[in-house]
């Protein structure tokens, strides 16, 4: 495994900054490289796309489809037999509300059992990274101290320490659903 040192930045232009300022100070091209972070959820990590295969929120959603089916048949059929009794109507007429109410049950008995999101900050979910452009270094541990002041001054942000595979000049195992593991004195993150 490989000692990596990494920065976010918002642009290529930025990025490709810190990349001469890394050449500069004697980091050699195949130590560097940069690529694009989508944003979370965005990775395409299945044939339809999507970081996760389900959503957590909708696991209850099934059980509360079949209750919503039951309430929503019991209230179409009232109504149905309400409005045969009222208007002398077909007895089709309460099958098809029955039918109806058997559907938006289900629909609103399902939506009533998923689990919204927290909106408020100190609950809400962080993605495991930002998205932007990435500048990583293969470094030894004499030089990742250097490598992390260059980024940082170059205005890299979320600043971090990986272990990974570096192959051909890049690291070829980089996995964006993995947290970053910030390095101490570069650990704050700017947006």
């Amino acid at each position: 495994m490989s000692l990596i040192i990494a920065g976010r930045f918002q642009t290529f232009r930025a990025a490709e900054t810190a990349a001469q300022k890394l050449f500069a100070g004697g980091f050699l091209e195949e130590d560097v490289t940069l690529f694009f972070v989508n944003p979370s959820g965005q990775h395409a990590r299945f044939p339809v796309g999507g970081d996760v295969g389900t959503d957590a929120g909708a696991s209850g959603a099934p059980k509360g489809a079949g209750k919503g089916v039951t309430i929503g048949a019991v209230i179409g059929a009232i109504v149905g037999a309400a409005i045969f009794a009222i208007f002398k109507s077909p007895l089709l007429v309460s099958v098809i509300a029955a039918g109806v109410g058997a559907y938006v049950g289900s629909l609103a008995g399902a939506m009533s059992h998923t689990k919204k999101k927290p909106t408020t900050a100190a609950h809400a979910e962080e993605p495991a990274r930002h998205a932007g452009v990435l500048v990583a270094v293969h470094v030894s541990p004499e030089t990742q101290d250097q490598a992390a002041t260059a980024l940082r001054e170059a205005g890299g942000m979320d600043i971090e320490r990986a272990s990974g595979r570096w192959k051909q000049g890049r690291w070829s195992d980089f996995d964006p659903l993995q947290p970053p593991h910030p390095v101490g004195e570069f650990a704050q993150t700017r947006m």
